[in-house]
C-alpha cells in the first residue's frame, strides 16, 4: 500500500473516537465496514447539489444525477470484470439479490423433483430463499458437508451433483468462519451437469480479486456496505442470456417500456429488474468506496489483512481456554472463537467495555453452529484500517477475560 496505516485511518472519521473511555477498536468489519470521508462527502453533495429523480427528467439536475448513477454501474462492471454494464443490477443488498434469483430464475426454471445444492456454511439469506422455493415447487435442497476445520468436502459435493441439479448456490467466503471456498472448481463441476451457479460474494468482494468472466459464475451477489460503501445497496451480477430469460422481480415504474390495461411490455436489462425510484444517493456514493479499494489495490489490502490474521493466530491460539472455530487453510481475515465455559455474548460485552467492537452469536448461520455443536462464537474481523497494535490490545483483553474463567 502506498499509504501508511495512519494515513488510511485518517480517511475514516468514525475510527477517531472513544468507547467507554477507550480508543475504539473496530473488529466488526464482516458485519459492515466503516465509510471513508469521500463516501460521506459524496452523499452530502448529491443531496445538496444534484438531488433529483433519474432517467426520466429533462432538466439539468436529473441529467447530472442520471449520468453519475449510471457511471457507478460501469464502475461495478469493471470492479468485478463483467462484460457489460447491463449485467449489473442494483438491489438493496445481498439478501435481495439472492431472493431476486430465487423468485425470478427459480420460479421460471425450477420444477418438481429438481435439485438445488447449497453448503453447510451458508448465511441464512442463502438458505431460506431456496427452502421457500423448494417448498413451493416440490424441489429438493441438498447440503454440502464440511470438515471439522470448516472446509467443503469437495468429493461429497461431486456426489451430490446429477442431471437433476439445476442450481448450486454457495458462499465464496464464509462470514462466520472466514473460509474461502474453491468456487472455480465448484462452478466447473456444476456446469458439467448443466447447473447454474450463484456465488454469495458478500464477504469475498472486499478481500479477494474477483473476475466473473474468469470464474464463469452465472450470478454474483454482494453488498456495498461491506465494501466501505453505504448501507441499503446491493449488486446482482447475472449473465445477459440468463437475465433476459428471467421474468421481472417487481412491477412498477422504470421496469416497463409500455403499459396499457391490456398488456405491459417490459424494459431491457438491467432496468427490467429495477422497479420504482432507486436508492440514488447511495448508488452514487458507492463509487468513491470502489475507487478507494481500487486505489489501494486488492492485493495490497489482502496482504495487510492476511498479516493481521496471522498475527491474531499467533497471539490468540496460545491463550488457555480459547478455541478457534474455523481453521481452513484459505481464509479471509476472520478470527472466530469461543472461550470454553463462557457465553459469547458475555465475552463481547467485556470486550466492548474495553472499546473493542466484535460480533457475537450465530452470525445468521445457525445450521453451521449446529454442525460444530455450539450456540455461537465471538467473531473478530479485520480490515485495511486495522493495525497490529489493535490486535495486541485485543489479544491482551481476551487473555484477561479467559483468566476470569480459568480462576
Amino acid at each position: 500500500m502506498n499509504l501508511t496505516i495512519d494515513q488510511i485511518r485518517g480517511l475514516f472519521p468514525v475510527l477517531h473516537q472513544e468507547v467507554h473511555g477507550k480508543p475504539l477498536i473496530y473488529f466488526d468489519n464482516a458485519a459492515t465496514t466503516q465509510k471513508p470521508k469521500a463516501v460521506l462527502d459524496k452523499l452530502r453533495s448529491y443531496y445538496e447539489l444534484d438531488n433529483s429523480n433519474i432517467h426520466r427528467g429533462a432538466h439539468t439536475l436529473a441529467d447530472r444525477a442520471t449520468r453519475e448513477y449510471e457511471q457507478v454501474r460501469e464502475t461495478v462492471q469493471n470492479f468485478i470484470g463483467a462484460q457489460e454494464s447491463a449485467e449489473i443490477i442494483f438491489t438493496k443488498g445481498t439478501t435481495e439479490s439472492i431472493n431476486l434469483v430465487a423468485q425470478s430464475f427459480g420460479r421460471k426454471f425450477i420444477e418438481q423433483g429438481d435439485e438445488i445444492i447449497i453448503s453447510t456454511m451458508e448465511h441464512h439469506s442463502n438458505i431460506v430463499p431456496w427452502q421457500m422455493l423448494c417448498e413451493e415447487k416440490g424441489a429438493i435442497l441438498k447440503i454440502i458437508p464440511i470438515t471439522d476445520s470448516g472446509e467443503i468436502i469437495f468429493e461429497e459435493f461431486e456426489r451430490l451433483l446429477s442431471t437433476k441439479t439445476k442450481l448450486v448456490s454457495v458462499v465464496h467466503a464464509s462470514n462466520a468462519l472466514g473460509t474461502i471456498n474453491p468456487v472455480k472448481s465448484i462452478i466447473e463441476a456444476a456446469h458439467r451437469y448443466g447447473a447454474k451457479v450463484l456465488l454469495d460474494g458478500a464477504q469475498s468482494t472486499s478481500h479477494l480479486e474477483i473476475n466473473v468472466v474468469d470464474l464463469d459464475c452465472d450470478f454474483l451477489a454482494f453488498s456495498a456496505h461491506k465494501l466501505y460503501g453505504p448501507t441499503g445497496l446491493g449488486i446482482l451480477y447475472g449473465k445477459r442470456e440468463l437475465l433476459e430469460a428471467m421474468p421481472p422481480f417487481l412491477g412498477g415504474g422504470e421496469m416497463i417500456k409500455e403499459v396499457s390495461f391490456e398488456k405491459t411490455t417490459f424494459n431491457d436489462i438491467p432496468f427490467k429488474f429495477e422497479a420504482g425510484t432507486p436508492n440514488i444517493a447511495d448508488v452514487i456514493a458507492f463509487k468513491p468506496a470502489l475507487d478507494f479499494i481500487t486505489g489501494l489495490g486488492k492485493k495490497s489490502i489482502k496482504a495487510h489483512e492476511d498479516e493481521l490474521l496471522s498475527y491474531a493466530n499467533d497471539l490468540l491460539l496460545p491463550i488457555k481456554g480459547v478455541e478457534p472455530i474455523g481453521t481452513a487453510k484459505e481464509k479471509v481475515s476472520v478470527f472466530s472463537f469461543i472461550i470454553k465455559g463462557m457465553h459469547p455474548f458475555d465475552i463481547g460485552q467485556m470486550l466492548d467495555a474495553r472499546g473493542i467492537a466484535v460480533r457475537t452469536g450465530h452470525h445468521c448461520t445457525q445450521p453451521l453452529m449446529q454442525r460444530f455443536g455450539i450456540e455461537g462464537t465471538v467473531r473478530a474481523s479485520f480490515s485495511v484500517y486495522n493495525s497490529k497494535t489493535e490486535i495486541e490490545t485485543w489479544a491482551e483483553a481476551v487473555a484477561r477475560i479467559a483468566k476470569i474463567k480459568n480462576k
